[in-house]
């Protein structure tokens, strides 16, 4: 069996969240997919908020701390990415944007991506279409053509949820995965690409 890098983000910033349900949800799926292919999917979760004051230091500085390398290094790196956001005022939160505000120009050129968001009623589902998908299509990420809303209607079933949100996560899955399988493997982020600047080990930082 061949293998694919999957780099899941999750946005949410409660614990639990449904955020990071659904991510979840998406990835287990996608794995599934890669599985019909023959191809066996190797799943790396971000949280994201557990690298908040690292995201705005990059933003404010310019620079990746070496905490939030491997954040970087496993969205830039991943044959695919699974992009999941709350909806914060009909749009994706801070922590979701101040994530791709901090990588670098081109590396999500031509990406496989599958987008998803949830959001307290099913009335703010178009955030994927005139938020989320722009968002990564300005970035040349490839977008699958299903994007994901669970509103809390589709968490009705429990962890396993409803049919409908069923069909759509299996659905969007399945575009990921062919996608994936369709372009060669992304090459192992080379370590020595972006050297910490001898200043900043100078600072200890």
């Amino acid at each position: 069996m061949t293998s694919r890098r999957i780099a899941v983000v999750s946005a949410g910033i409660g614990v639990p969240s449904s955020t990071r349900l659904l991510a979840d949800r998406l990835a287990a799926a996608t794995t599934a997919a890669l599985a019909e292919h023959g191809v066996t999917a190797e799943v790396e979760v971000v949280e994201l908020r557990e690298h908040a004051h690292e995201l705005v230091d990059a933003v404010l500085t310019g620079f990746v701390a070496p905490g939030l390398r491997p954040v970087v290094d496993a969205v830039t790196g991943a044959d695919g990415l699974i992009a999941v956001t709350p909806t914060f005022s009909a749009s994706y939160n801070g922590l979701f944007k101040l994530l791709f505000d901090a990588l670098e120009d081109g590396v999500l050129d031509g990406k496989p991506t599958l987008i998803g968001a949830t959001g307290g009623t099913g009335r703010h589902s178009l955030a994927l279409e005139h938020a989320v998908r722009p968002l990564m299509a300005y970035l040349h990420a490839v977008v699958v053509p299903t994007a994901v809303f669970a509103a809390p209607e589709d968490w009705a079933g429990g962890a396993a949820g409803v049919p409908a949100l069923d069909r759509r996560i299996a659905r969007a899955a399945g575009e990921l995965a062919d996608l994936v399988v369709g372009r060669p493997a992304a090459a192992a982020a080379d370590p020595f690409e972006s050297p910490v600047p001898f200043e900043q080990l100078l600072r200890g930082e």
